[in-house]
């Protein structure tokens, strides 16, 4: 005999305002909108005939054909949850769905996630590179490394460095430009300038003429030699001795650790906003979850104060 059930989406939707008490706190948790979770509670309203909440004022309060239905559901939702946690937990490896943008994908992630799989051999992950703001529902993301953590108000945030740039440059470079090499950005030729076209993702857009100013010097008359659509391709081309590249530090610190990049000037410009780590609040008893966030917060602040 087939089982009479109502629709679990919307049961699943009303269990979370039931526990709630806001429709906008049970979307936050669902990864979904209030307006959705709304369109879920009218549903299992017209398969009851009942009504389910009241609202007053921001909140929702239960009516009492609200709580026989919770009474009679809540129970055996949970018992499900807690089966799916225990098949969950058992498996022997763990992934995370980890999102973020191309530069933080190539230049600042890569790394730290290896580092972390090797302190624990059980986790895996799937990494997706999009910009931001990322759609968490949509493509099932558990974490994401983005800029700007008001881009995503409804989630968990960590924050991590606020990124600036400053004039990175090659040995090899300066060993064709000795003149720069003693007297520093005042010898840079503007042909030799790298720019970069920050895009959409970026709210402030940190130019060579605007470092320049700061750093009272003469600004370059035109955006004369190399256009790079990609903060990360900058770096690259700096280090290969093409020129000098305005990149960023946070993303730069491997290869200046290793004598790749050299910075002209301790003179700097702050990016508008910080970098952030961002992930659903139901999402956070997911294995690694929560513990990568801190790890890769931790590892950052050691090394902005290294």
């Amino acid at each position: 005999m087939p089982l009479t059930l109502p629709p679990l989406n919307a049961l699943r939707a009303f269990e979370a305002a039931a526990r709630t008490g806001s429709y906008v706190a049970a979307a936050e948790e669902l990864g979904v909108s209030a307006a959705a979770i709304s369109q879920q509670i009218r549903k299992l309203e017209d398969y009851f005939g009942k009504q389910m909440f009241i609202r007053m004022n921001n909140r929702v309060v239960l009516t009492d054909a609200g709580h026989a239905i919770r009474e009679g559901t809540a129970a055996a939702l949970q018992m499900i949850s807690d089966s799916t946690e225990q098949l969950v937990s058992d498996r022997s490896r763990s992934r995370l769905v980890i999102s973020t943008i191309d530069s933080v994908a190539e230049k600042w992630l890569i790394g730290r996630l290896v580092n972390y799989s090797r302190l624990y051999p059980d986790f895996r992950f799937d990494l997706r590179v999009e910009p931001d703001p990322a759609d968490f529902a949509r493509h099932n993301i558990d974490l994401r490394i983005g800029y700007d953590p008001g881009q995503y108000p409804e989630h968990v945030i960590v924050l991590l460095e606020q990124d600036v740039v400053l004039p990175l440059c090659s040995p090899a470079y300066l060993e064709l430009n000795p003149a720069a090499a003693r007297i520093g950005m005042a010898a840079v030729p503007e042909d030799d300038l790298l720019h970069t076209s920050w895009g959409e993702s970026f709210g402030s857009h940190p130019t060579w003429h605007g470092w320049f100013v700061k750093a009272k010097l003469k600004p370059p008359l035109d955006t004369k030699g190399f256009q790079v659509g990609r903060s990360s391709l900058v770096l690259d081309l700096a280090r290969e001795g093409l020129g000098v590249a305005l990149g960023q530090r946070m993303m730069a610190q491997r290869d200046i650790a290793a004598g790749g990049l050299v910075a002209l000037s301790d003179i700097s410009i702050a990016l508008g906003h910080p970098y952030c780590l961002a992930y659903p609040r139901a999402k956070g008893r997911k294995r690694h979850l929560v513990a990568l966030a801190s790890w890769l917060a931790e590892a950052t602040a050691t090394t902005e104060t290294s």
